[in-house]
C-alpha cells in the first residue's frame, strides 16, 4: 500500500522568519528615483525556487487522487508532493534546472526601468551565489557558462518586460522556466495541413493536442499550458508564457474560452499519457488560453508549456510599502 503523502508547507510566519528583507523593511514609493528593489526581488527568488504555489499543489494531489493507487501514475504525483514538502521546509529549490528567469514589472511613472532592470540582474546574480538558482546562462555556440546567471553582452538573460500603469504601486512577477519543459513549446502556423487544422477554434485546438502528444513524458507532465491564438511570431510566444502566471482554477475572462479551457483541459487527461510519460489520467493540470489580433495574412497559435514545479509568484508594493508576496 503506498503511503499518501500530504502536503505541508511550512507556515507564513516559518518563511517570513527566513526573510533576507530587514525586519520592517519598506519602500518608500513617493521617492522612486532612490527605490532599491534588489534585497526584495532576491526574497521573491529564494521563495519561488523552494515554494510551489497553492494552486498547483492542490491541483497535483487532485490529479494523484485521481489516479489508481499503487499505480506508476500514482506513485510519481506522490513523490512530487514529497518533493515539495522537502524543497519548502529545508529551503532548496524544488528542481535541479532552476530554469530561465523571467520578470514580468508593472509600475507607476517615475520609476527608472533602467535601474529597476540593473537591481532585478544584481539579486539574481546574488541568488546564484547563494545557490538558489543554478548557473543556467551558457554562450549559444561555445557553452561557455558565465557562472552567474548573466548574459552580460546583450542582457537577454534575465529577461525583463516592462510596463507602466496607472496604479500607485509596484508589482514584480518572476517565473522559472525549465529547459525541459521550454523544448516542448510549439508554434503552429494555421491552416496547417498535415494536422487538418484550419483557422478556427477546432483547428487551434488540434494545435494543443497535437504539441502534447509529441511532448509525452517529456517537460516533466502533467503540464500547464499557455496558448496565445493570433499575435504574431514574437508576440504570441510572449503572451503564452505569460499566461502561465495566471492561477489555475481562476475564470477566463472570456466566457468562450473560459469553456474551451475546461473542456480541452477534460480531453487531454484522456490521452493515457500521464505524469511523466507513465500512463494515467493527470497529463495536464490545466490551460490557459488567450485570443489576440492578428495580421489577416498570418494566423499563429503559440504554446508555452510549463512542467508541474510552476514556479512562480508575485511581489506588490502597494502605497503604504510594505512588500506583500503572492505564491
Amino acid at each position: 500500500m503506498s503511503e499518501c503523502v500530504i502536503p505541508a508547507l511550512t507556515s507564513p510566519e516559518v518563511v517570513a522568519s527566513k526573510s533576507v528583507l530587514p525586519e520592517g523593511w519598506k519602500a518608500d514609493l513617493s521617492n522612486l528615483s532612490s527605490l532599491d528593489l534588489t534585497q526584495p526581488v532576491m526574497e521573491l527568488l529564494r521563495r519561488t525556487t523552494s515554494r510551489l504555489p497553492q494552486d498547483v499543489i492542490d491541483a497535483i494531489v487532485k490529479g494523484r487522487d485521481a489516479e489508481e493507487e499503487g499505480s506508476r501514475a500514482f506513485n510519481t504525483l506522490n513523490d512530487m508532493v514529497r518533493n515539495i514538502n522537502l524543497a519548502d521546509g529545508q529551503v532548496t529549490p524544488l528542481c535541479q534546472d532552476t530554469g530561465s528567469v523571467i520578470f514580468w514589472v508593472r509600475h507607476p511613472f517615475g520609476l527608472s526601468q533602467r535601474a529597476a532592470k540593473a537591481q532585478i540582474r544584481a539579486a539574481v546574480v546574488e541568488a546564484t551565489k547563494r545557490s538558489w538558482l543554478r548557473p543556467n546562462c551558457v554562450e549559444s555556440l561555445s557553452g561557455k557558462n558565465s557562472g552567474t546567471n548573466m548574459d552580460p553582452f546583450h542582457e537577454h538573460h534575465p529577461a525583463i518586460h516592462f510596463e507602466e500603469w496607472d496604479k500607485q504601486e509596484i508589482e514584480i512577477s518572476v517565473m522559472q522556466k525549465g529547459g525541459g519543459c521550454e523544448n516542448v513549446g510549439a508554434q503552429y502556423r494555421l491552416p496547417d495541413a498535415s494536422l487538418g487544422a484550419g483557422r478556427d477554434i477546432k483547428g487551434v485546438r488540434k494545435c494543443i493536442i497535437d504539441a502534447v502528444v509529441k511532448a509525452q513524458g517529456q517537460g516533466c507532465s502533467p503540464g500547464i499550458l499557455g496558448v496565445a491564438i493570433g499575435g504574431d511570431r514574437v508576440t504570441g510566444y510572449e503572451k503564452s508564457k505569460e499566461l502561465i502566471l495566471r492561477k489555475l482554477g481562476t475564470t477566463n475572462a472570456d466566457p468562450k474560452m473560459d469553456a474551451f479551457e475546461k473542456d480541452l483541459t477534460v480531453d487531454l487527461n484522456t490521452l493515457g499519457i500521464g505524469p511523466m510519460g507513465y500512463g494515467g489520467v493527470t497529463t495536464a493540470l490545466g490551460i490557459h488560453v488567450e485570443e489576440m489580433y492578428r495580421h489577416p495574412a498570418s494566423f499563429y497559435v503559440s504554446i508555452s508549456y510549463m512542467c508541474w514545479s510552476s514556479r512562480r509568484g508575485t511581489v506588490t508594493f502597494p502605497a503604504s510599502g510594505q512588500p506583500s508576496y503572492d505564491l
